[in-house]
């Protein structure tokens, strides 16, 4: 038996305009996630993908780029013939600079059918947000229908958050603005909220008194990579923390809302940041660790340290922060929240872990204390979820027990394929539901917290301590005596 909850498809012929649309995020996430949409059949009406670009680039070149795109990242559904259909929807504007003169080529192709509903994707950096959205607002190419989607980062610090977002929402209304975050489209994060607010068991020990604390890891195995530049000025701390962990600790931590409406959804995700306990000059030194990786072994390969990568002889920024986080309501009283984001990492992994705490009278004896229970969410590298109970070891002999894990794998339980994260989202947009999108004043509170911590920093100018790629970060001093960050549950 199944049961289905949600919106019907509310599929309307519409314009997907992608500014940056020649760029890496194009072709690795946009592009293969609506073929995969496509060939799935899940739209039915007429559209056109209007591809914005600057630098000159011919058709034939565009279309090498976009099929090896798709080879490399769908091959196992990849259709020659499909992607030939799919080729057709595609319409190249060449845009050399933001100007009238140069948006009037826009203009003339949605008007072609401007009966469609226009997405406008900004997969552009946020210092040109204003232009675009100035210029598409003097073209009269934003109306009741039209929508935008803008990737991260939105700014720096609150002030610049601010900033970017009224340059937005002078040309748009907050409801025709979809700010994209992809770990809110993974199936897990999804799950989270089915897994909560749907079985009793679970929502009945959601708290403090059956939590100890919950541990919330985005480990990553690579370096900088080509995103040094951008790295440098944003550090692990507003990379990750201020957006994906975040998002995810609101998920965890977030009453039921009254239903599934989008803005019911973010009200209660908005009550939690507001909720998170800032940070101060004297709690920053015990509650938060900052790290940056040197040399190192990952997979038995020597790796560059983060100043090789960067190519400098200096640089301040952060590669690994951790932090110890609190949750000031009723429902979190004293519950930890710790927070691990870090690159060059052992492996790369993500996880939210649920410890719960041991029984409050053990009958069983035994040398060591019995543990509490554990539910893994693992978002990556393969999405599943497990609930670790303890069990008794069949033999005789006595009580003999060791944990183990009851595991929901999604590909062992559930024969089909799973839509990649940007594949949900982007068709959410299309379908005009913001659920899963960040709404202004959510970004707002989250650049508060996360302000509390680097102006804290800063003003107790604390260094990074050093740690060796391939390694699991910087000694935590966060972690209480029986709390482990490195637990084997955690990181199978």
């Amino acid at each position: 038996m199944s049961y289905k909850v949600g919106q019907k498809d509310n599929f309307k012929p519409f314009n997907l305009v992608i500014f940056g649309g020649t760029g890496d995020l194009a072709f690795r996430k946009i592009y293969p996630a609506l073929y995969n949409r496509f060939i799935n059949g899940e739209s039915t009406v007429e559209f056109s993908i209007m591809v914005v670009h600057r630098k000159e680039m011919k058709e034939t070149f565009f279309h090498d780029s976009l099929s090896s795109a798709l080879k490399e990242s769908t091959a196992e559904f990849y259709d020659e013939d499909k992607y030939k259909e799919f080729l057709k929807h595609f319409v190249l504007i060449r845009i050399a600079n933001h100007s009238l003169g140069g948006y009037n080529l826009l203009a003339k192709e949605i008007n072609k059918n401007n009966n469609r509903h226009s997405i406008y994707y900004y997969s552009t950096p946020s210092n040109v947000f204003g232009e675009i959205s100035s210029l598409l607002k003097d073209l009269n190419l934003i109306n009741e229908n039209s929508k935008v989607v803008v990737e991260k980062p939105l700014g720096h610090d609150l002030a610049s958050s601010i900033e970017i977002n009224n340059t937005i929402l002078s040309a748009f209304k907050e409801s025709q603005i979809y700010r994209i975050d992809h770990y809110l489209g993974k199936e897990t994060v999804q799950n989270l909220m089915v897994l909560r607010f749907a079985n009793n068991l679970f929502e009945r020990a959601w708290n403090s008194e059956n939590i100890d604390n919950v541990q919330i890891t985005v480990a990553e195995s690579l370096g900088v990579e080509a995103r040094a530049g951008y790295y440098d000025k944003s550090g692990a701390l507003r990379d990750m923390v201020q957006n994906h962990i975040l998002q995810l600790l609101c998920l965890v931590a977030m009453e039921p809302p009254v239903s599934l409406d989008a803005n019911n959804v973010r009200d209660e995700k908005l009550k939690v940041l507001k909720a998170l306990r800032l940070l101060t000059s004297e709690s920053i030194i015990t509650d938060t660790v900052k790290g940056q990786y040197t040399r190192g072994r990952i997979n038995k390969s020597e790796v560059n340290s983060y100043l090789e990568d960067l190519g400098k002889y200096d640089s301040g920024t952060e590669t690994f922060v951790a932090i110890k986080a609190f949750v000031d309501n009723w429902r979190w009283k004293n519950v930890p929240f710790y927070l691990r984001t870090g690159k060059r990492m052992a492996k790369r992994y993500s996880d939210i872990v649920i410890n719960f705490k041991p029984v409050k009278h053990d009958i069983f004896p035994a040398k060591e204390k019995m543990p509490g229970n554990q539910l893994i969410i693992r978002l990556q590298p393969e999405e599943r979820i497990e609930l670790v109970q303890m069990t008794k070891i069949p033999g005789p002999g006595g009580y003999r027990y060791k944990p183990i894990s009851l595991k929901l794998d999604y590909m062992d339980s559930f024969n089909e394929r799973f839509p990649e994260a940007y594949e949900r989202l982007i068709i959410d947009v299309i379908r005009g539901n913001q659920t899963l999108f960040m709404r202004h004043d959510e970004l707002s509170a989250a650049w508060k917290w996360t302000e509390s911590i680097f102006r804290s920093w800063q003003a107790t100018q604390m260094k990074n301590e050093l740690y060796m790629a391939g390694s699991w970060g910087p000694g935590s001093k966060l972690m209480d005596k029986n709390t482990d960050w490195f637990n084997d549950a955690s990181i199978k």
